[in-house]
């Protein structure tokens, strides 16, 4: 950006030395103020109010996000069926009046009068893998929790950045328009003398309207990161926020095997369809216990006739069911949970088979968009400002035209804004990164001190 100083003095010089001698043709001065209007006369660096980092954001964004909010209610729904999930099916009470008589049927006294209370106890067993059933529901609650966590975290990020990017953008747009607004001044003192063609005046022209055209873009983009920010912290999309941060590709990337093992510990996914598998096996285990059988005791007061020998009696009574006798039935459906089973765990297989796919395609693209990006930083950045300053100089010695100096302020500006551009691809990539793996890529370092350029 030094490059880029030189050139706004130049053209600060050059108008001041000749602008009180002459003017551009009227005709000329017209285009040239028209595309000028075109740009807003102030600057985006300005901020209005607080400016927020991405842990700020990320921390604000999981203590507000509603889809979060909805993940934590989920949970403790599952959390609060764990109590009643191995309980006790209610007692009966049971009035059974024997022998009333048909021509007195409000002659109670000259019936049997049966009073019980009775109970259901499941078989051995029954209870405790019920309520291990419920535990299993409550880590699939858990695991769907921390995955809502995870893809909130990993789309705040990404839009944190898209804003950071967009705001840069537009600080490097307003640089950019002040040296093109220069350097039209200076085409236009020049052309009023003679010393360059027409051309030029309408390549600056051109030049100008092109930045109004980036700042169409730019303004829109920051309208839409801000508004996805805004969605994902549960505020208003339309309200105004602002960030600051560093974009950072100097990043160490773990090797695949450091990944793929934290994958297995940390990726949401796969920890819910674990405890869904622990589940299914589970309900195998309390299938097979229906050839248990499920014991019913009961015990009661019997008000006898008047005039019985024994006027109060109590009774006894005890059922059980005989599941032996429904084969067909419960061998269905051990079969049913056995094959359950067996779905699940192909089916988590198939699901780390996957998810070391997309590390692997993760990981690449990383990597790919790391090395852009420094490519840009370590040697097209570089290469752009030393050509402009070699310009600068030759066209202060008139050894070149105006037009080439004016393409390679274009230049700087292009590379500058692919910087961004990739810089932010590389954000974006490493946020899927740490998606698929489930654990910020930090987390993985310390993990594992293995790690890839």
């Amino acid at each position: 950006m030094k490059a880029l100083c030189v050139v706004l003095c130049l053209s600060l010089f050059l108008g001041s030395a000749i602008l009180s001698r002459a003017q551009l043709p009227e005709d000329g001065s017209d285009k040239l103020s028209a595309a000028a209007t075109l740009l807003p006369q102030h600057h985006h660096s300005d901020v209005s109010g607080r400016a927020y980092n991405l842990d700020g954001i990320e921390e604000m964004a999981l203590a507000a996000n509603p889809e979060i909010k909805v993940a934590v209610r989920k949970l403790a729904v599952a959390e609060a069926h764990v109590a009643s999930a191995g309980g006790l099916e209610d007692p009966s009470l049971m009035y059974r009046g024997w022998q009333v008589p048909l021509r007195q049927p409000w002659n109670y006294n000259a019936a049997q009068n049966m009073f019980m209370v009775g109970q259901t106890f499941p078989g051995p067993g029954k209870r405790g893998l019920r309520t291990s059933i419920a535990r299993t529901d409550v880590a699939e609650a858990k695991a769907a929790l921390d995955a809502t966590r995870l893809d909130v975290r990993i789309r705040v990020r990404k839009a944190f950045y898209d804003l950071l990017r967009a705001e840069d953008g537009l600080r490097i747009h307003d640089q950019h328009v002040d040296i093109a607004q220069q350097a039209v001044a200076a085409a236009k003192i020049k052309y009023s003398v003679g010393k360059v063609p027409q051309q030029d005046v309408l390549k600056a022209q051109v030049s100008l309207t092109r930045l109004a055209e980036h700042l169409i873009h730019f303004e829109q983009d920051t309208e839409l990161a801000r508004a996805r920010l805004n969605t994902l912290l549960g505020h208003d999309p339309s309200a105004p926020i602002d960030v600051r941060g560093d974009h950072v590709i100097s990043t160490q990337l773990p090797s695949i095997e450091a990944l793929e093992k934290m994958a297995l510990q940390s990726r949401p996914d796969l920890v819910q369809m674990q405890a869904a598998l622990d589940k299914s096996h589970t309900e195998e285990a309390l299938a097979k216990k229906t050839y248990s059988p499920d014991f019913t005791v009961s015990g009661g007061y019997m008000l006898m006739p008047g005039g019985s020998e024994f006027r109060n009696n109590y009774m006894l009574e005890a059922s059980i069911n005989l599941p032996w006798l429904n084969r067909r039935k419960h061998d269905a459906e051990i079969a049913e949970s056995t094959a359950k089973v067996t779905e699940q765990d192909a089916e988590l297989a198939a699901m780390r088979n996957n998810a070391f796919g997309q590390i692997q395609e993760a990981l690449l693209e990383a990597r790919a968009a790391q090395k852009l990006a420094a490519v840009y930083q370590q040697s097209l950045q570089p290469q752009a400002e030393a050509t402009l300053h070699s310009t600068v100089i030759a066209y202060e010695n008139n050894r070149t035209e105006f037009l080439d100096l004016l393409d390679s302020q274009m230049t700087v500006i292009d590379l500058d804004l692919a910087y961004l551009q990739a810089v932010s691809e590389f954000d974006a990539r490493l946020a899927d990164l740490e998606l698929v793996v489930g654990a910020p890529i930090e987390q993985v370092q310390k993990s594992s001190p293995e790690v890839t350029q």
